[in-house]
């Protein structure tokens, strides 16, 4: 048995964990506070929400870690359960996408303990505690990008880059549907920055029409609006950007604010490698016609360099490789 953590912040991490699991060929239990999507074949725990505490008492424990906060009843439940879960079930290891906290757990309870690596500063204590008692951390990028977290240098022996990979990487895209309009798709994510009203309303571009994905017209399968479209307006979350790589799509990405400057650092090293269009904030309505012309000609066959297709492959060969031999990857 594996054990699968999920953190319910945002999509990424669940779609991590959809794409892992297929290539997965034993029991994987899920542990989340999040529902199992739709479709869902294997075991999920749902775990209580711990941050519902209107004032939350030293919830980084003095700097030291992430989210513990003191006397806080979902906490407790949600590690009673986390224990309960792990010494009956013992499983071979756990992955964890992202939770220091679980991770600590886990090696606590002694089970190997697999990390998935953000990009950003993570020099933080926290971050580094995580990363020092992992056995394995899987980074979603291929080495050539280690500028996206340069704090995973002191694990160098137990970092492994996949690249990006998506639910959708193998998957053929479908046909644009025939008009004299190109079609421009906007992807927000949860809690995203920049609304559809901030970006698209009264933008001049009359020969292209505008879709819109996120808070509000969320699908569980953007694939068609997805890869049906000639450039693709995105956040700079590594899951929006590895569905937009999947179709090889141009893109203009707008970094939001995140914690730990995660955004902002993929957005330094897409601009870098000329990868997408890059921009820094929400362009006024006459900028829109030449920024959608600029993304076009730089087109979208450069993704093949973030996205190989098989990095949930790879991700998952690492994760049952350190569960098959208590702690190392094979």
């Amino acid at each position: 048995m594996i054990g699968y953590y999920v953190h319910h912040t945002g999509y990424g991490h669940l779609s991590h964990a959809m794409s892992i699991s297929a290539h997965i060929q034993q029991p994987v239990t899920v542990l989340s506070s999040l529902p199992p999507p739709c479709g869902w074949s294997h075991p999920w725990v749902r775990l209580p929400r711990d941050d519902s505490s209107p004032k939350p008492i030293n919830p980084t424990a003095h700097g030291r870690l992430h989210w513990v906060p003191i006397a806080d009843r979902g906490l407790q439940g949600r590690m009673a359960l986390l224990a309960e879960w792990i010494a009956n079930a013992r499983p071979a290891a756990i992955m964890t996408d992202v939770s220091v906290e679980v991770g600590v757990l886990a090696r606590l309870m002694g089970v190997p303990v697999i990390s998935m690596a953000l990009p950003g500063t993570r020099g933080d204590p926290a971050h580094q505690l995580g990363y020092s008692l992992s056995d394995a951390i899987v980074a979603p990028w291929f080495e050539r990008f280690s500028g996206l977290c340069a704090d995973l240098k002191p694990y160098r022996d137990r970092v492994h880059y996949v690249g990006a990979f998506s639910r959708f990487d193998a998957l053929p895209c479908r046909a644009r549907p025939q008009g004299p309009r190109r079609r421009v798709l906007l992807l927000q994510g949860a809690g995203s920055a920049h609304t559809s009203i901030d970006i698209a309303a009264g933008a001049p571009t009359e020969d292209w029409e505008w879709r819109r994905l996120g808070p509000g017209r969320w699908r569980s399968d953007p694939w068609a609006e997805i890869s049906s479209a000639d450039v693709v307006v995105t956040h700079a979350g590594l899951g929006a950007l590895a569905e937009v790589a999947a179709a090889r799509k141009p893109a203009i990405v707008i970094p939001e604010p995140r914690p730990h400057r995660e955004q902002l650092t993929t957005a330094v090293v897409l601009e870098t490698e000329r990868l997408a269009l890059v921009i820094r904030a929400v362009p006024a309505p006459a900028e829109w016609p030449g920024l959608l012309s600029t993304a076009l000609e730089l087109g979208g066959s450069r993704w093949g360099e973030w996205s190989s297709g098989t990095g949930a492959r790879a991700a998952a060969e690492i994760i049952v490789g350190t569960a098959g031999s208590g702690g190392a990857p094979r």
